[in-house]
């Protein structure tokens, strides 16, 4: 947990995400990704992918409705290369896109 709170949050769109998948974790704390999977699961009752996802959503959550900055930028900033997959992963743990969250919200920038 302490490797992937050192990720946030995210203050600029220099210092994007690095440490984004259960592998990525594993390699960087140099022990197999089964081991990760076990311990994560045993302290916290869910895979490590629910965890690391878990975190991200909060964090664009944040991003979207703290920081000026547009969907694209949020994306990029979480380490998505692709907007559309970040659209895809948002809407699927919120059922709704970015912009929609934004606007439920008040808020109006979203492109």
């Amino acid at each position: 947990m302490e490797l992937l709170e050192s990720q946030f949050p995210v203050t600029n769109l220099m210092s994007t995400l690095q440490l984004r998948s259960a592998s990525d974790f594993a390699q960087q704390l140099n022990i197999h990704v089964n081991h990760l999977n076990r311990t994560v699961k045993a302290t916290f009752n869910k895979p490590t992918t629910a965890v690391i996802r878990e975190r991200v959503l909060a964090e664009s959550k944040r991003l979207l409705t703290q920081i000026d900055w547009n969907v694209s930028e949020v994306a990029y900033a979480l380490g998505f290369t692709e907007v559309t997959h970040f659209n895809n992963f948002f809407k699927k743990e919120t059922n709704m896109n970015p912009s929609q969250y934004r606007k439920s919200l008040g808020h109006t920038k979203d492109t």
